[in-house]
């Protein structure tokens, strides 16, 4: 009961990270990636150890024709340049001004149209809406049967408005994370925003769905149970399956961060965060939230 009693500092908590993420989102904004805007983007090594970003910014400047550009840092020894989409001829003249007083390997070349990054834009924004959509249903399907003294499709939207926190607090994170490493938004970034949707939304619907048990049980013995006492025994019965589950998936996380490959270390990074979040979400604000909702409810 320690956490119902105590809901309204855990309140107070979320509202500080969702305004630091809304913060980051808003003054430093996410720079999309190739994957969005179309464009190509090179990886050079440079094996004798890089030379000076300004020399690197200058051979690049000096390609013909090739508009702007952008050359950041990547690694200990490479450096990674973002241009418009290269046609086959402008790609080898770049890698030929690169490699003109130094040696260099060319780690990796990806090129994406324009029309390619919107249709891309457009689908990736339609998974989230279309998840978010069957979750509202399904929960509130499942919790036909138990409409008091919240609404069946109350827990719906409470789910998706605690889902919604669950989503912008990485995305500020990530959003900070890009301001200060120049890392971009690519595919992968939504792909850990679906998977943190089934994996946020499965941890809150364990304790929601023993919060109907309790319910339906209570009705059909006819025991009168403030609708508090409820909420709290059902958190206490589930929180220590939930934390158990969290660190488990951040064990496996912080091992991909420290010992996998550098292409997925932000996919874990922005999963790690959202995972704590997550767990931190369905045991101290997702439940306790029905709570004030109960009673705006019974006025």
């Amino acid at each position: 009961m320690y956490i119902v009693h105590h809901r309204k500092l855990f309140f107070w908590i979320t509202g500080i990270i969702l305004a630091a993420a809304l913060s980051a989102i808003f003054v430093w904004g996410l720079p999309l990636g190739i994957d969005f805007t179309g464009g190509s983007l090179m990886q050079v090594n440079y094996p004798n150890g890089r030379p000076a970003l300004s020399i690197v910014e200058n051979q690049v400047a000096a390609v013909p024709s090739l508009g702007a550009s952008s050359v950041r840092a990547s690694g200990a020894d490479a450096v990674s340049i973002r241009t418009r989409t290269l046609l086959p001829a402008e790609h080898d003249a770049l890698l030929a001004a690169l490699s003109k007083n130094a040696s260099t390997t060319e780690l990796a070349y990806t090129s994406v149209g324009p029309a390619l990054g919107s249709q891309f834009t457009h689908k990736a924004l339609w998974a989230l809406f279309a998840v978010i959509l069957v979750i509202v249903l399904y929960i509130a399907f499942a919790f036909r049967k138990v409409s008091r003294p919240v609404p069946s499709w109350g827990y719906g939207l409470t789910v998706v408005a605690m889902l919604a926190i669950d989503l912008i607090v990485p995305t500020g994170f990530y959003a900070a994370l890009c301001h200060f490493t120049g890392v971009q938004v690519d595919s992968l970034f939504i792909v850990a925003l679906l998977a943190l949707l089934g994996y946020c939304v499965n941890d809150v619907i364990v304790i929601f769905d023993r919060i109907r048990e309790h319910l339906a049980k209570n009705e059909k013995t006819g025991l009168k149970e403030e609708f508090e006492v409820t909420i709290g025994k059902s958190i206490n019965e589930t929180m220590t399956r939930s934390i158990n589950t969290a660190l488990t998936v951040a064990l496996a996380l912080l091992a991909l961060i420290f010992l996998g490959a550098p292409a997925t270390r932000d996919f874990a990074l922005v999963m790690l965060v959202g995972v704590v979040i997550g767990t931190f979400s369905s045991i101290a604000r997702s439940a306790p939230l029905l709570i004030p909702i109960a009673k705006w409810f019974n006025k």
